[in-house]
Protein backbone atom coordinates (compact mmCIF):
# COMPACT_ATOMS: atom_id res chain seq x y z
CA UNK A 1 0.00 0.00 0.00
CA UNK A 2 2.91 2.28 0.86
CA UNK A 3 3.99 1.94 -2.97
CA UNK A 4 0.80 2.73 -4.29
CA UNK A 5 -0.06 5.49 -2.06
CA UNK A 6 2.40 7.87 -4.32
CA UNK A 7 0.55 6.81 -7.50
CA UNK A 8 -2.64 7.50 -5.78
CA UNK A 9 -1.45 10.68 -4.74
CA UNK A 10 -1.03 11.67 -8.21
CA UNK A 11 -4.17 10.88 -10.24
CA UNK A 12 -5.55 14.33 -9.11
CA UNK A 13 -2.71 16.02 -10.21
CA UNK A 14 -2.71 14.34 -13.32
CA UNK A 15 -6.31 14.43 -13.90
CA UNK A 16 -6.16 18.57 -13.24
CA UNK A 17 -3.38 19.24 -15.43
CA UNK A 18 -5.33 17.82 -18.81
CA UNK A 19 -8.22 19.77 -17.61
CA UNK A 20 -10.28 16.86 -16.22
CA UNK A 21 -10.73 17.69 -12.74
CA UNK A 22 -11.58 19.99 -10.64
CA UNK A 23 -11.17 21.33 -7.13
CA UNK A 24 -12.77 20.02 -4.33
CA UNK A 25 -14.01 23.73 -2.66
CA UNK A 26 -17.81 23.79 -2.67
CA UNK A 27 -19.54 25.64 -5.55
CA UNK A 28 -21.27 28.70 -4.77
CA UNK A 29 -23.02 27.80 -8.20
CA UNK A 30 -26.89 29.11 -8.34
CA UNK A 31 -26.58 31.76 -5.90
CA UNK A 32 -25.49 35.48 -6.15
CA UNK A 33 -23.12 34.72 -3.37
CA UNK A 34 -20.26 37.67 -3.72
CA UNK A 35 -17.56 36.37 -6.00
CA UNK A 36 -14.19 37.75 -7.58
CA UNK A 37 -12.80 36.36 -10.79
CA UNK A 38 -9.30 37.67 -11.74
CA UNK A 39 -8.58 37.57 -15.15
CA UNK A 40 -5.62 37.88 -17.50
CA UNK A 41 -6.81 40.06 -20.67
CA UNK A 42 -3.86 39.63 -23.59
CA UNK A 43 -5.46 42.94 -25.20
CA UNK A 44 -5.01 46.27 -24.37
CA UNK A 45 -7.93 48.70 -22.97
CA UNK A 46 -7.29 52.23 -22.23
CA UNK A 47 -10.74 52.84 -21.40
CA UNK A 48 -10.85 49.94 -18.48
CA UNK A 49 -12.94 51.41 -15.30
CA UNK A 50 -11.74 49.43 -12.97
CA UNK A 51 -15.12 47.54 -12.86
CA UNK A 52 -16.25 50.52 -11.07
CA UNK A 53 -18.67 51.73 -13.98
CA UNK A 54 -22.29 51.62 -13.62
CA UNK A 55 -22.81 49.08 -16.14
CA UNK A 56 -19.51 46.81 -14.03
CA UNK A 57 -21.64 47.25 -11.32
CA UNK A 58 -24.89 46.11 -12.73
CA UNK A 59 -23.52 43.04 -13.54
CA UNK A 60 -22.41 43.21 -9.81
CA UNK A 61 -25.72 43.81 -8.89
CA UNK A 62 -27.44 40.61 -11.22
CA UNK A 63 -24.55 38.14 -10.86
CA UNK A 64 -22.72 38.92 -7.44
CA UNK A 65 -19.69 38.87 -9.88
CA UNK A 66 -16.64 41.08 -9.80
CA UNK A 67 -13.75 40.69 -12.20
CA UNK A 68 -10.58 42.05 -11.76
CA UNK A 69 -8.86 41.76 -15.16
CA UNK A 70 -5.33 42.67 -15.60
CA UNK A 71 -4.53 43.80 -19.21
CA UNK A 72 -1.10 43.27 -21.22
CA UNK A 73 1.43 45.61 -20.72
CA UNK A 74 4.51 44.65 -23.61
CA UNK A 75 3.86 41.36 -24.93
CA UNK A 76 1.51 39.28 -23.63
CA UNK A 77 3.08 35.83 -24.67
CA UNK A 78 5.46 36.89 -21.64
CA UNK A 79 3.36 37.03 -19.29
CA UNK A 80 1.77 33.86 -20.67
CA UNK A 81 4.77 32.12 -20.56
CA UNK A 82 5.82 32.61 -17.23
CA UNK A 83 1.74 31.61 -16.29
CA UNK A 84 3.03 28.54 -18.13
CA UNK A 85 6.18 28.11 -16.17
CA UNK A 86 4.89 29.15 -12.92
CA UNK A 87 1.96 27.29 -12.70
CA UNK A 88 0.56 30.32 -11.05
CA UNK A 89 -2.77 30.81 -13.10
CA UNK A 90 -5.67 33.42 -12.71
CA UNK A 91 -9.13 32.05 -12.59
CA UNK A 92 -10.15 33.09 -16.42
CA UNK A 93 -7.54 34.06 -19.03
CA UNK A 94 -8.11 35.58 -22.68
CA UNK A 95 -4.55 34.63 -24.25
CA UNK A 96 -5.91 35.69 -28.32
CA UNK A 97 -4.12 33.29 -30.44
CA UNK A 98 -1.56 32.30 -27.79
CA UNK A 99 -3.55 29.77 -25.87
CA UNK A 100 -2.01 26.74 -26.24
CA UNK A 101 0.94 27.79 -24.35
CA UNK A 102 -1.33 27.19 -21.07
CA UNK A 103 -2.96 23.87 -22.70
CA UNK A 104 0.46 22.90 -23.51
CA UNK A 105 1.57 22.93 -19.47
CA UNK A 106 -1.93 21.58 -18.20
CA UNK A 107 -2.86 25.14 -17.17
CA UNK A 108 -6.46 25.28 -18.56
CA UNK A 109 -9.86 23.20 -18.27
CA UNK A 110 -12.04 21.21 -20.47
CA UNK A 111 -15.22 22.73 -20.53
CA UNK A 112 -17.49 20.35 -22.38
CA UNK A 113 -19.07 19.11 -19.06
CA UNK A 114 -19.11 22.40 -17.82
CA UNK A 115 -21.05 23.82 -20.27
CA UNK A 116 -23.65 20.91 -20.41
CA UNK A 117 -24.27 21.32 -16.62
CA UNK A 118 -24.32 24.81 -16.67
CA UNK A 119 -23.99 26.42 -20.10
CA UNK A 120 -27.70 26.31 -21.91
CA UNK A 121 -27.46 29.83 -23.00
CA UNK A 122 -23.85 29.24 -24.44
CA UNK A 123 -25.38 26.54 -26.62
CA UNK A 124 -28.22 28.36 -27.85
CA UNK A 125 -26.27 30.94 -28.54
CA UNK A 126 -23.80 29.42 -30.52
CA UNK A 127 -26.23 27.15 -31.87
CA UNK A 128 -25.26 25.66 -35.19
CA UNK A 129 -21.26 27.14 -34.69
CA UNK A 130 -21.02 25.39 -31.59
CA UNK A 131 -18.24 22.85 -33.35
CA UNK A 132 -16.54 25.73 -33.83
CA UNK A 133 -15.03 25.83 -30.61
CA UNK A 134 -13.78 22.68 -30.71
CA UNK A 135 -9.63 22.17 -30.45
CA UNK A 136 -9.16 20.52 -33.28
CA UNK A 137 -9.46 16.96 -34.99
CA UNK A 138 -7.59 15.37 -32.66
CA UNK A 139 -8.19 16.95 -29.54
CA UNK A 140 -12.14 17.89 -29.81
CA UNK A 141 -12.62 19.41 -26.95
CA UNK A 142 -13.77 22.71 -25.99
CA UNK A 143 -11.53 24.94 -23.91
CA UNK A 144 -12.65 28.41 -24.15
CA UNK A 145 -16.19 30.04 -25.46
CA UNK A 146 -15.98 32.88 -28.13
CA UNK A 147 -14.78 35.90 -28.17
CA UNK A 148 -16.21 37.39 -31.57
CA UNK A 149 -19.76 37.96 -32.16
CA UNK A 150 -21.84 35.07 -33.76
CA UNK A 151 -24.03 36.67 -35.75
CA UNK A 152 -21.87 39.52 -37.64
CA UNK A 153 -23.07 40.90 -40.71
CA UNK A 154 -20.58 42.87 -42.57
CA UNK A 155 -22.35 46.93 -42.27
CA UNK A 156 -19.43 48.94 -41.71
CA UNK A 157 -16.92 48.20 -44.39
CA UNK A 158 -13.38 46.47 -43.59
CA UNK A 159 -11.28 48.73 -45.43
CA UNK A 160 -7.71 50.28 -44.70
CA UNK A 161 -7.23 53.22 -46.82
CA UNK A 162 -8.12 56.66 -45.06
CA UNK A 163 -8.28 60.31 -46.34
CA UNK A 164 -9.26 63.24 -45.11
CA UNK A 165 -12.76 64.77 -45.96
CA UNK A 166 -10.92 68.13 -46.87
CA UNK A 167 -8.82 66.44 -49.20
CA UNK A 168 -11.63 65.15 -51.67
CA UNK A 169 -13.82 68.48 -50.99
CA UNK A 170 -11.01 71.03 -52.41
CA UNK A 171 -10.30 68.90 -55.02
CA UNK A 172 -13.93 67.80 -56.06
CA UNK A 173 -14.41 64.12 -55.14
CA UNK A 174 -11.34 62.69 -57.18
CA UNK A 175 -11.85 59.08 -58.29
CA UNK A 176 -9.78 57.12 -54.98
CA UNK A 177 -9.91 53.42 -56.43
CA UNK A 178 -6.41 52.71 -57.26
CA UNK A 179 -3.03 53.63 -54.99
CA UNK A 180 -2.20 55.83 -57.91
CA UNK A 181 -5.57 57.65 -57.76
CA UNK A 182 -4.81 57.69 -53.53
CA UNK A 183 -1.41 58.71 -54.19
CA UNK A 184 -2.24 61.66 -56.50
CA UNK A 185 -4.79 63.34 -54.15
CA UNK A 186 -2.55 63.53 -51.40
CA UNK A 187 -0.08 64.83 -53.83
CA UNK A 188 -1.95 67.74 -54.89
CA UNK A 189 -3.63 68.38 -51.55
CA UNK A 190 -0.29 68.54 -50.10
CA UNK A 191 1.52 71.11 -52.31
CA UNK A 192 -1.51 73.59 -51.77
CA UNK A 193 -1.34 73.54 -47.47
CA UNK A 194 2.39 72.87 -46.41
CA UNK A 195 0.66 73.64 -42.96
CA UNK A 196 -2.45 73.15 -41.27
CA UNK A 197 -3.50 75.02 -38.15
CA UNK A 198 0.21 76.19 -38.22
CA UNK A 199 1.72 72.99 -38.04
CA UNK A 200 3.92 70.83 -41.20
CA UNK A 201 1.12 68.90 -43.02
CA UNK A 202 1.99 65.34 -42.96
CA UNK A 203 1.05 63.64 -46.05
CA UNK A 204 0.69 59.81 -44.93
CA UNK A 205 1.62 58.32 -41.61
CA UNK A 206 2.06 54.52 -40.48
CA UNK A 207 2.29 53.12 -37.40
CA UNK A 208 5.14 50.31 -36.82
CA UNK A 209 4.89 50.42 -32.76
CA UNK A 210 5.42 46.66 -32.03
CA UNK A 211 2.42 43.74 -32.96
CA UNK A 212 0.76 47.37 -34.44
CA UNK A 213 2.97 46.63 -37.41
CA UNK A 214 0.97 44.45 -38.89
CA UNK A 215 -2.16 46.55 -38.79
CA UNK A 216 -0.55 49.71 -40.60
CA UNK A 217 2.98 48.41 -42.32
CA UNK A 218 1.93 44.78 -43.74
CA UNK A 219 -2.18 44.49 -43.59
CA UNK A 220 -2.63 46.88 -46.32
CA UNK A 221 -0.61 44.89 -48.45
CA UNK A 222 -3.15 42.34 -48.80
CA UNK A 223 -6.11 44.75 -48.76
CA UNK A 224 -4.82 46.45 -51.91
CA UNK A 225 -3.80 43.14 -53.68
CA UNK A 226 -7.04 41.35 -53.24
CA UNK A 227 -6.95 39.69 -50.32
CA UNK A 228 -9.24 39.63 -46.97
CA UNK A 229 -8.37 39.44 -43.57
CA UNK A 230 -6.17 36.04 -43.19
CA UNK A 231 -3.34 38.09 -40.91
CA UNK A 232 -0.13 37.08 -42.26
CA UNK A 233 -1.38 34.06 -44.75
CA UNK A 234 -3.00 34.51 -48.18
CA UNK A 235 -5.58 31.95 -48.88
CA UNK A 236 -6.09 31.26 -52.55
CA UNK A 237 -10.21 31.07 -52.63
CA UNK A 238 -10.02 28.78 -55.28
CA UNK A 239 -7.76 25.83 -54.64
CA UNK A 240 -7.46 27.24 -50.57
CA UNK A 241 -4.01 26.95 -50.47
CA UNK A 242 -2.10 29.30 -48.22
CA UNK A 243 1.31 31.22 -48.59
CA UNK A 244 2.66 34.00 -46.37
CA UNK A 245 0.72 36.99 -48.14
CA UNK A 246 4.24 39.18 -48.23
CA UNK A 247 5.80 36.59 -50.16
CA UNK A 248 3.42 36.92 -53.54
CA UNK A 249 4.75 39.29 -56.14
CA UNK A 250 1.95 41.33 -56.44
CA UNK A 251 2.35 42.71 -52.93
CA UNK A 252 6.10 43.77 -53.68
CA UNK A 253 4.48 46.28 -55.75
CA UNK A 254 2.63 47.01 -52.85
CA UNK A 255 5.56 47.98 -50.91
CA UNK A 256 7.39 49.04 -54.11
CA UNK A 257 5.05 51.76 -53.56
CA UNK A 258 5.54 52.50 -50.30
CA UNK A 259 9.60 52.71 -51.10
CA UNK A 260 8.23 55.38 -53.66
CA UNK A 261 5.97 57.29 -51.81
CA UNK A 262 8.70 57.17 -49.06
CA UNK A 263 11.45 58.74 -51.78
CA UNK A 264 8.77 61.46 -53.18
CA UNK A 265 8.52 63.00 -49.20
CA UNK A 266 4.96 61.69 -49.21
CA UNK A 267 5.23 59.23 -46.25
CA UNK A 268 5.69 60.44 -42.87
CA UNK A 269 10.01 60.08 -41.65
CA UNK A 270 8.73 59.04 -38.32
CA UNK A 271 6.53 55.99 -39.27
CA UNK A 272 8.78 53.39 -38.54
CA UNK A 273 10.00 54.92 -34.65
CA UNK A 274 7.24 56.65 -33.65
CA UNK A 275 5.17 54.76 -30.87
CA UNK A 276 1.09 54.34 -30.67
CA UNK A 277 0.58 57.86 -28.87
CA UNK A 278 2.55 60.10 -31.13
CA UNK A 279 0.78 58.63 -34.13
CA UNK A 280 -2.81 58.97 -32.32
CA UNK A 281 -1.25 62.71 -31.25
CA UNK A 282 -0.86 63.25 -35.24
CA UNK A 283 -3.88 62.16 -36.08
CA UNK A 284 -6.01 64.17 -33.27
CA UNK A 285 -3.73 67.50 -34.08
CA UNK A 286 -5.73 67.06 -37.93
CA UNK A 287 -2.99 67.40 -40.25
CA UNK A 288 -2.31 63.85 -41.69
CA UNK A 289 -3.74 63.64 -44.90
CA UNK A 290 -3.96 59.80 -45.33
CA UNK A 291 -3.58 56.76 -43.28
CA UNK A 292 -3.69 53.14 -43.42
CA UNK A 293 -4.96 51.27 -40.68
CA UNK A 294 -7.87 49.26 -39.19
CA UNK A 295 -10.72 51.61 -38.14
CA UNK A 296 -10.57 50.32 -34.29
CA UNK A 297 -6.73 51.66 -34.06
CA UNK A 298 -7.71 55.25 -35.20
CA UNK A 299 -11.34 55.27 -33.72
CA UNK A 300 -9.55 57.55 -30.53
CA UNK A 301 -7.91 60.39 -32.31
CA UNK A 302 -10.79 60.14 -34.89
CA UNK A 303 -13.30 60.80 -32.15
CA UNK A 304 -11.17 63.84 -30.55
CA UNK A 305 -11.42 65.57 -33.87
CA UNK A 306 -14.51 65.65 -34.12
CA UNK A 307 -14.70 66.56 -30.29
CA UNK A 308 -12.99 69.61 -31.44
CA UNK A 309 -15.35 70.45 -33.97
CA UNK A 310 -12.51 69.39 -36.99
CA UNK A 311 -15.01 67.16 -38.84
CA UNK A 312 -13.95 67.90 -42.44
CA UNK A 313 -9.95 66.74 -41.12
CA UNK A 314 -12.11 63.28 -40.57
CA UNK A 315 -11.43 60.08 -42.47
CA UNK A 316 -13.77 58.64 -44.92
CA UNK A 317 -12.89 54.86 -46.51
CA UNK A 318 -11.94 54.05 -50.11
CA UNK A 319 -11.55 50.70 -52.04
CA UNK A 320 -8.58 51.50 -52.98
CA UNK A 321 -6.38 48.95 -54.83
CA UNK A 322 -3.12 48.44 -56.89
CA UNK A 323 -4.79 48.38 -60.13
CA UNK A 324 -8.20 48.51 -61.82
CA UNK A 325 -7.91 44.57 -62.55
CA UNK A 326 -7.45 43.89 -59.06
CA UNK A 327 -11.33 43.37 -56.84
CA UNK A 328 -11.13 44.73 -53.40
CA UNK A 329 -12.19 41.66 -51.12
CA UNK A 330 -12.05 43.20 -47.46
CA UNK A 331 -15.30 42.56 -47.20
CA UNK A 332 -15.32 38.63 -47.38
CA UNK A 333 -17.16 37.14 -44.20
CA UNK A 334 -15.50 34.81 -42.41
CA UNK A 335 -18.56 34.00 -40.85
CA UNK A 336 -18.33 32.73 -37.33
CA UNK A 337 -14.54 32.42 -36.91
CA UNK A 338 -14.13 30.89 -33.51
CA UNK A 339 -10.59 30.02 -33.07
CA UNK A 340 -10.65 32.60 -29.63
CA UNK A 341 -12.02 33.30 -26.51
CA UNK A 342 -11.73 33.02 -22.48
CA UNK A 343 -10.96 29.64 -20.57
CA UNK A 344 -11.13 28.61 -17.24
CA UNK A 345 -7.43 27.94 -15.42
CA UNK A 346 -7.07 24.71 -13.22
CA UNK A 347 -6.78 27.66 -10.67
CA UNK A 348 -10.31 28.80 -11.00
CA UNK A 349 -11.49 29.03 -7.48
CA UNK A 350 -15.27 28.06 -8.61
CA UNK A 351 -15.47 26.59 -12.48
CA UNK A 352 -19.22 25.71 -12.35
CA UNK A 353 -19.76 29.16 -11.01
CA UNK A 354 -17.45 31.08 -13.80
CA UNK A 355 -19.20 28.95 -16.15
CA UNK A 356 -22.37 30.05 -15.10
CA UNK A 357 -21.31 33.77 -15.20
CA UNK A 358 -20.47 33.67 -18.99
CA UNK A 359 -23.63 31.42 -19.47
CA UNK A 360 -25.41 34.44 -18.05
CA UNK A 361 -23.31 36.86 -20.71
CA UNK A 362 -25.28 34.79 -23.07
CA UNK A 363 -27.98 35.81 -22.52
CA UNK A 364 -30.28 39.00 -23.50
CA UNK A 365 -30.62 40.48 -20.11
CA UNK A 366 -26.27 40.96 -20.41
CA UNK A 367 -26.13 41.32 -24.18
CA UNK A 368 -28.58 44.29 -24.04
CA UNK A 369 -26.54 45.52 -20.89
CA UNK A 370 -23.26 45.06 -21.71
CA UNK A 371 -23.67 46.68 -25.30
CA UNK A 372 -26.25 49.48 -24.53
CA UNK A 373 -26.03 49.85 -20.70
CA UNK A 374 -29.15 50.67 -18.29
CA UNK A 375 -32.33 50.65 -19.16
CA UNK A 376 -33.54 54.68 -18.09
CA UNK A 377 -29.65 55.67 -16.99
CA UNK A 378 -28.13 55.34 -20.76
CA UNK A 379 -31.34 54.24 -23.20
CA UNK A 380 -35.19 53.86 -23.43
CA UNK A 381 -37.61 52.69 -25.83
CA UNK A 382 -38.96 55.25 -28.38
CA UNK A 383 -42.85 55.69 -29.33
CA UNK A 384 -42.50 53.13 -31.86
CA UNK A 385 -40.61 50.95 -29.27
CA UNK A 386 -37.21 50.98 -30.97
CA UNK A 387 -34.43 51.08 -27.90
CA UNK A 388 -32.52 54.00 -28.08
CA UNK A 389 -29.52 55.58 -26.59
CA UNK A 390 -30.80 58.62 -24.43
CA UNK A 391 -29.78 62.29 -26.16
CA UNK A 392 -26.97 63.08 -23.98
CA UNK A 393 -25.13 59.26 -24.11
CA UNK A 394 -25.56 58.93 -27.59
CA UNK A 395 -23.73 62.98 -28.16
CA UNK A 396 -21.43 61.68 -25.56
CA UNK A 397 -20.23 58.13 -27.08
CA UNK A 398 -19.93 59.78 -30.45
CA UNK A 399 -17.85 62.82 -28.77
CA UNK A 400 -15.91 61.47 -26.03
CA UNK A 401 -13.10 58.89 -26.29
CA UNK A 402 -13.06 58.14 -22.27
CA UNK A 403 -17.34 56.90 -23.45
CA UNK A 404 -16.23 53.18 -22.39
CA UNK A 405 -14.40 54.10 -19.66
CA UNK A 406 -16.95 56.27 -17.87
CA UNK A 407 -19.98 54.19 -19.02
CA UNK A 408 -18.76 50.46 -19.00
CA UNK A 409 -20.87 50.45 -21.97
CA UNK A 410 -18.59 48.12 -24.35
CA UNK A 411 -15.99 47.19 -21.97
CA UNK A 412 -18.01 44.04 -20.92
CA UNK A 413 -18.65 42.65 -24.88
CA UNK A 414 -15.23 41.53 -26.07
CA UNK A 415 -14.19 39.27 -25.56
CA UNK A 416 -16.67 37.65 -23.87
CA UNK A 417 -19.42 35.73 -25.74
CA UNK A 418 -21.56 37.66 -28.17
CA UNK A 419 -24.60 37.15 -29.91
CA UNK A 420 -23.72 39.70 -32.67
CA UNK A 421 -26.19 41.93 -34.97
CA UNK A 422 -29.22 39.94 -34.50
CA UNK A 423 -33.03 41.32 -33.00
CA UNK A 424 -33.87 40.58 -29.61
CA UNK A 425 -37.50 39.29 -28.22
CA UNK A 426 -38.27 43.07 -28.69
CA UNK A 427 -37.62 42.93 -32.07
CA UNK A 428 -34.88 45.41 -31.49
CA UNK A 429 -30.66 44.67 -32.44
CA UNK A 430 -28.50 43.37 -29.63
CA UNK A 431 -25.43 45.76 -31.26
CA UNK A 432 -26.32 49.32 -31.58
CA UNK A 433 -25.68 51.06 -35.23
CA UNK A 434 -27.07 47.72 -36.52
CA UNK A 435 -29.57 49.68 -39.37
CA UNK A 436 -28.50 51.76 -42.31
CA UNK A 437 -30.26 54.51 -40.38
CA UNK A 438 -28.00 53.70 -37.53
CA UNK A 439 -25.78 54.12 -39.22
CA UNK A 440 -25.97 57.12 -41.16
CA UNK A 441 -27.23 59.05 -38.15
CA UNK A 442 -23.40 58.50 -37.02
CA UNK A 443 -22.28 60.71 -39.63
CA UNK A 444 -21.10 64.16 -39.25
CA UNK A 445 -23.12 66.74 -41.99
CA UNK A 446 -19.10 66.74 -43.60
CA UNK A 447 -18.84 62.85 -44.45
CA UNK A 448 -23.05 63.00 -46.20
CA UNK A 449 -21.89 65.88 -48.12
CA UNK A 450 -18.68 63.63 -49.43
CA UNK A 451 -20.96 60.53 -49.38
CA UNK A 452 -23.45 62.54 -51.81
CA UNK A 453 -20.35 63.27 -54.24
CA UNK A 454 -20.03 59.83 -54.76
CA UNK A 455 -22.88 59.26 -55.50
CA UNK A 456 -23.92 57.20 -51.79
CA UNK A 457 -24.99 57.24 -48.46
CA UNK A 458 -22.77 54.79 -46.66
CA UNK A 459 -19.24 54.01 -46.71
CA UNK A 460 -20.24 50.83 -47.38
CA UNK A 461 -22.01 51.71 -50.82
CA UNK A 462 -18.42 52.79 -52.28
CA UNK A 463 -17.09 48.77 -51.62
CA UNK A 464 -18.00 45.62 -52.95
CA UNK A 465 -20.41 43.98 -50.71
CA UNK A 466 -19.98 40.70 -48.93
CA UNK A 467 -23.08 39.14 -50.64
CA UNK A 468 -20.59 39.50 -53.48
CA UNK A 469 -18.14 36.60 -52.13
CA UNK A 470 -18.74 33.13 -50.52
CA UNK A 471 -17.91 33.09 -46.42
CA UNK A 472 -14.69 31.98 -46.33
CA UNK A 473 -15.08 28.12 -45.13
CA UNK A 474 -12.36 28.31 -42.50
CA UNK A 475 -13.55 31.73 -40.91
CA UNK A 476 -10.48 33.49 -40.08
CA UNK A 477 -7.17 31.91 -40.91
CA UNK A 478 -5.17 34.40 -38.52
CA UNK A 479 -7.15 32.54 -35.88
CA UNK A 480 -5.98 29.07 -36.55
CA UNK A 481 -3.56 28.09 -34.18
CA UNK A 482 0.23 26.51 -34.27
CA UNK A 483 0.63 24.65 -31.71
CA UNK A 484 4.32 23.03 -32.71
CA UNK A 485 7.40 25.22 -30.54
CA UNK A 486 9.37 25.08 -33.56
CA UNK A 487 7.16 26.08 -36.00
CA UNK A 488 5.91 28.76 -33.59
CA UNK A 489 9.81 30.22 -33.02
CA UNK A 490 9.94 29.97 -36.71
CA UNK A 491 6.88 32.19 -37.13
CA UNK A 492 7.88 34.64 -34.48
CA UNK A 493 11.22 35.26 -36.20
CA UNK A 494 9.92 35.27 -39.84
CA UNK A 495 6.96 37.58 -38.76
CA UNK A 496 9.01 39.99 -36.43
CA UNK A 497 12.70 39.13 -36.73
CA UNK A 498 12.99 39.42 -40.27
CA UNK A 499 9.95 41.22 -41.65
CA UNK A 500 9.81 43.96 -39.00
CA UNK A 501 13.48 44.49 -39.60
CA UNK A 502 13.70 43.80 -43.44
CA UNK A 503 10.31 45.63 -44.87
CA UNK A 504 11.19 49.47 -43.34
CA UNK A 505 14.48 48.74 -44.64
CA UNK A 506 13.39 48.16 -47.82
CA UNK A 507 10.54 51.10 -47.78
CA UNK A 508 13.31 53.68 -46.77
CA UNK A 509 15.96 52.44 -49.19
CA UNK A 510 16.91 54.15 -52.71
CA UNK A 511 14.65 53.06 -55.20
CA UNK A 512 17.43 51.44 -56.93
CA UNK A 513 17.70 48.76 -53.75
CA UNK A 514 14.36 48.55 -53.37
CA UNK A 515 14.61 44.83 -55.34
CA UNK A 516 18.14 43.70 -54.13
CA UNK A 517 16.47 43.87 -50.72
CA UNK A 518 13.29 42.84 -51.09
CA UNK A 519 14.83 39.32 -52.77
CA UNK A 520 17.34 39.14 -49.38
CA UNK A 521 13.93 39.54 -47.38
CA UNK A 522 12.44 36.65 -49.06
CA UNK A 523 15.71 34.62 -49.00
CA UNK A 524 15.88 35.57 -45.37
CA UNK A 525 12.08 34.17 -44.93
CA UNK A 526 13.03 30.75 -46.71
CA UNK A 527 15.81 30.11 -44.61
CA UNK A 528 14.40 30.56 -41.69
CA UNK A 529 12.33 27.78 -42.63
CA UNK A 530 9.01 28.98 -43.93
CA UNK A 531 9.09 26.61 -46.42
CA UNK A 532 8.04 24.26 -43.54
CA UNK A 533 5.86 26.39 -41.37
CA UNK A 534 4.28 26.91 -44.81
CA UNK A 535 3.25 23.43 -45.50
CA UNK A 536 1.97 22.91 -41.53
CA UNK A 537 -0.30 25.75 -41.98
CA UNK A 538 -1.53 24.63 -44.92
CA UNK A 539 -2.51 20.56 -43.26
CA UNK A 540 -3.90 22.77 -40.53
CA UNK A 541 -6.33 24.53 -42.78
CA UNK A 542 -7.17 21.61 -44.22
CA UNK A 543 -8.26 20.32 -41.09
CA UNK A 544 -10.01 23.45 -39.76
CA UNK A 545 -11.97 23.39 -42.97
CA UNK A 546 -12.62 19.38 -43.17
CA UNK A 547 -13.64 20.00 -39.02
CA UNK A 548 -16.05 22.68 -39.99
CA UNK A 549 -17.68 21.43 -43.47
CA UNK A 550 -18.09 17.85 -43.01
CA UNK A 551 -17.85 16.54 -47.06
CA UNK A 552 -16.32 19.70 -48.12
CA UNK A 553 -15.10 18.96 -51.61
CA UNK A 554 -11.58 20.41 -52.67
CA UNK A 555 -10.35 21.02 -55.78
CA UNK A 556 -8.33 19.23 -57.35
Amino acid sequence: MKRLLPLLLLIPMVLSATGQGEKAAETTVGTKTPITFTMFNAEVNPNWDEFQSPVAQEIKKRTGVTLEIEFAVGDPKQKLAVMAASGDYPDLVYAKGDLNLLKDAGGILQLDELIDQYGPNLKKMYGQFYDRLRWSKEDPHIYYVGSYPVHDPIIVPNGLFWLQHAVVLELGFPRLETLKDFENAIKTYYAKHPTINGQPTIPMTLLADGWRFLISVTNPAWAATGGSDDGEWYVDQETFKAVRHHTRQIEREYFRWLNHMWNEGLLDRESFIQKYDQYKAKIASGRVLALADAAWEISEPVTALRQAGMEERMYGQYPVVISEDVVCRVNQSPGYSGGWGVALTVDCKDPARAIEFLDWMATEEAQILTHWGIEGVHWKYDENGKRVFLPEIDRMRRTDPAFSKKTGIGNYSYPFPQWGRIKDSTGNYIMPDSEPEDQIKNYTEVEKKVLAGYGARMWMDLFPGPDEFPPKPYGAAWMIRIDDPDLVAIDNRVRDDIGMRRIPEAIMAPPEKFDEIWDAYLKEMEEAGLPRLTEEFNRLLRERIELWNPGFTFPE
